[in-house]
């Protein structure tokens, strides 16, 4: 309701504003008097067009320039030419779409044009100022307004998009923490999966262990199927790890290297040696994990097969293999899950390396290349502002290639009127002392070469101080070249004859100054 009345009171106010012009020029006589149902017409059109603007911003803007058409064929008045641009501005602001203004600006021209056809005016010049003033009091206004619902729009837009990134940043940073949070899950999978499995190997040697009592020989098999059993419970509980701490846990590597993994899987009676080239880089998390993993397997699904870890390092990748070479002697654990596998898989990939797995042999082998720190990765960085900052630059581009382009057709068109009017006015003017040699009675053979070579079209007769003989041909010329102000007219009256006759004569005043006529016609007969 509060808005309701706020709106309202807005709109009466911009009501009250635009008709205060209508009443100054006719107090202040700024031109001819309109009737007073003139005026009231043209508040009451104003005041539809305000309570219209909102919801039909179109039919608002031809309600306003409607009372200045009526005044004047070219829309150049002083009582309505405010409203007039502001209501183009608020069809800029509140229409979206541009086609009803275009169509409204068009339906102004050709009312105006037809308008200036059947009247006796010039219709160049006054078809010009026509145009000019559609142009300046309508077109540049609606373009304002158009730019600032684009600049409006804009903002909100860009406002949206930042509530949308930081969204879009909040469901990055929580999958960022559960897939933390499901690595460290898969490391103390692998890390103690591979601890148990060297538990199961040494149970396994001591199993086997010659002189050994056979009570002893019995526990030594139940700690091998309990290290085997706790592998595979291991497996099901890390799977139910859940997001209970939003603390992250320490994520340091060990301080153990490849090499160092290596030897201490042979002293728990794996026979694995390693192949490493000087300098490469065997103390990588990364590569300890494959390893650690095909160590494990090596250790839960081949024991007793010998196993080859190679690692090699150029200047773009760390290659590192681990190969069992034959079947083991002992038959083989039941076939896991293969999750640490793939995990692996997940991990170089994202990492831009390769990985395979499978058999190799008769053996085993899991090869893993992992690119080199600072080496490219692949792919094109991506700008997620781009497409917003691109739309932003193409509406400015837009609305400055309308103003640019509507003020290139201004500037001729105002040229071009100022050209025309300048020509027209001085190619009319019969000087005073050409006007008082002329004499009543003369044919217009003998007068027509004193006479300008152009007549002017739309004459003040309204000041003229007698009507013009009845079937006459009447013509009214300047009686200076001055431009842009009130100027004598003279104008000569030819009977409709053969010869043409000159039958009258007469001066038409400046406004205002009707008394000094006869004084100005006795200084020019002299």
């Amino acid at each position: 309701m509060e808005d309701r009345r706020r709106t309202l009171l807005v709109e009466l106010s911009l009501w009250g504003a635009l008709a205060v012009p209508v009443l100054a020029v006719e107090w202040l006589h700024l031109h001819e008097p309109d009737s007073t149902w003139q005026q009231l017409t043209g508040i009451a059109a104003l005041g539809a067009a305000t309570a219209l603007h909102r919801r039909l911003p179109a039919t608002a803007f031809l309600l306003a320039a409607a009372p200045g058409l009526a005044v004047a064929s070219s829309l150049f008045t002083l009582s309505y030419g405010g409203a007039l641009a502001v209501f183009a501005y608020l069809m800029g602001l509140r229409s979206p779409a541009v086609r009803p203004s275009l169509l409204a600006f068009g339906a102004l021209a050709v009312a105006g044009t037809v308008k200036i056809s059947i009247r006796q005016v010039d219709p160049a010049a006054e078809w010009l100022v026509l145009m000019g003033t559609l142009l300046f009091g309508a077109v540049f206004p609606w373009l304002i307004g158009r730019y600032w619902r684009q600049s409006g729009e804009l903002t909100a837009a860009g406002w949206a998009r930042a509530e949308q990134l930081e969204r879009e940043h909040r469901i990055v940073a929580d999958r960022a923490r559960l897939r933390e949070r499901a690595r460290i899950a898969q490391d103390m999978h692998d890390s103690l999966g591979h601890e148990l499995s060297l538990i199961a190997l040494r149970a396994g040697a001591l199993q086997v262990a010659p002189g050994l009592a056979d009570q002893h020989r019995d526990a030594a098999a139940d700690l091998r199927s309990a290290a085997s059993d706790a592998t595979d419970r291991l497996h099901g509980i890390i799977g139910l790890l859940r997001e209970e701490d939003d603390e992250q846990a320490p994520l340091a590597p060990p301080g153990e290297t490849v090499a160092e993994l290596v030897d201490r899987a042979a002293e728990s009676g794996l026979p694995v040696h390693l192949v490493s080239a000087p300098g490469t880089g065997t103390e990588d998390r990364t590569v300890y994990r494959v390893v650690q993993e095909a160590l494990t397997n090596a250790a839960k699904y081949a024991p007793g097969a010998p196993v080859t870890v190679e690692a090699r390092q150029d200047d773009t990748a760390t290659t590192v293999t681990v190969t069992n070479a034959r079947p083991a002697d002992a038959p083989a654990a039941p076939s896991g899950s293969g999750t640490g596998l793939l995990g692996l898989r997940a991990r170089i990939t994202a990492l831009g390396g390769g990985f395979d797995a499978g058999p190799h042999d008769g053996g085993f082998r899991v090869s893993a290349r992992l690119p080199a720190p600072g080496a490219p990765l692949g792919g094109t960085p991506v700008d997620v502002d781009a497409g917003f900052g691109h739309a932003r630059r193409t509406a400015r581009r837009r609305v400055g290639l309308a103003f640019g382009a509507a003020a290139v057709a201004g500037t001729v068109l105002i040229g071009g009127a100022f050209t025309w009017y300048a020509y027209t006015k001085t190619h009319a003017v019969l000087t005073p002392q050409a006007y008082a040699q002329l004499r009543v009675g003369a044919p217009l053979a003998d007068v027509e070469s004193r006479l300008p070579e152009r007549t002017i079209s739309d004459p003040p007769v309204e000041r003229a101080p007698t009507p013009p003989p009845a079937h006459a041909d009447c013509r009214y010329y300047r009686a200076s070249g001055e431009l842009f102000v009130s100027v004598e007219h003279f104008r000569l009256c030819f009977a409709d004859d053969t010869a043409h006759t000159l039958v009258d004569k007469a001066v038409i005043p400046k406004a205002g100054t009707a008394d000094q006529v006869k004084e100005e016609e006795r200084e020019w007969a002299r």
